[in-house]
């Protein structure tokens, strides 16, 4: 079995993790050659998305397809460089996955999302998702293959590019802020359950399906870097009001929208579970990798 990432980041390399064991061949996209060389170190082949040739050699014979590069002004990078290559029949891949976003869903004040919620994106970038969305669907019916549509939170984890994918690495050089709005809340996932929520999908892939990923506590982000900052014994960063907090639009943007979304068709539909039902058992197993322990060490 083959996967081919187009946009290879965190996500996809998690993913990979799971499925080079089982047998799988996984190539993917970045589009430096610095990155490239970072594939082929973890024994993924890496191929140039600006040069047609290399993308569809690389492309040949995937059986799962999976976009995760985000779209821009022009549309979904993905579509662009591989709607032609499939259309010729470069692959027929049986299973298209989409990482989209739940921004799709904009501001519900607190409730509850669901799949069937409509969109009502309040950004550029949620529409742009939206419109990705559609065009992958499209395209999936049309190629016959199934595609699907995994819509995600704030992804937290292990820092394992140097990006600092948790609190952690903020609370300890001193950049993490914590602002007062009152009645926000924001839904999250680690990444690990991500990728375990991407693997039963392959397994039980569903035409059209689109999916809620993410774990079962909503909450406030400065709850969530206060209890990060008592699991490394630190004191948590004052809170800031938000209506003067130095903040840019688009972070403005991000707050300007609070939901509790649901991932109740996921465990459904995919028989999935969350290893890590809230931030706290996330939290809690990243800090403890750290330090060589396991979890459940005090």
């Amino acid at each position: 079995m083959k996967l081919f990432v187009h946009g290879f980041g965190y996500t996809a390399g998690v993913l990979a993790d799971r499925l080079q064991p089982l047998g799988w061949r996984v190539a993917g996209t970045s589009r430096t050659a610095d990155g490239r060389a970072r594939l082929a170190e973890r024994g993924i082949t890496p191929v140039d998305p600006g040069e047609t040739d290399t993308l569809a050699e690389g492309l040949a014979a995937a059986d799962a397809l999976l976009l995760s590069a985000a779209p821009g002004p022009m549309g979904c990078p993905g579509y662009g460089d591989l709607a032609p290559l499939l259309r010729r029949g470069a692959a027929r891949p049986d299973w298209i996955g989409y990482l989209s976003t739940t921004g799709v869903y904009g501001d519900h004040g607190g409730r509850w999302v669901f799949e069937r919620t409509a969109v009502a994106p309040l950004s550029p970038e949620g529409q742009r998702r939206v419109e990705a969305e559609r065009t992958w669907l499209e395209l999936g019916e049309e190629l016959g293959s199934a595609t699907m549509v995994f819509r995600l939170p704030g992804i937290y984890g292990p820092d394992l590019d140097g990006k600092g994918r948790s609190p952690f690495a903020r609370l300890r050089d001193g950049s993490a802020r914590r602002y007062d709005k009152p009645g926000q809340v924001f839904s999250r996932i680690h990444v690990s359950d991500l990728a375990e929520g991407l693997l039963a999908s392959l397994r039980r892939p569903r035409a059209g399906g689109i999916y809620n990923l993410c774990d079962d506590l909503p909450a406030p982000a400065e709850t969530v870097t206060a209890h990060a900052a008592s699991l490394l014994g630190l004191a948590a960063p004052p809170l800031i009001p938000f209506e003067t907090a130095d903040l840019s639009p688009m972070a403005r943007r991000f707050y300007g929208e609070s939901k509790r979304v649901s991932n109740a068709q996921a465990k459904a539909e995919l028989g999935w579970r969350p290893l890590y039902p809230t931030y706290r058992e996330g939290l809690a197993a990243i800090l403890a990798a750290e330090r060589g322990l396991s979890p459940s060490t005090p």
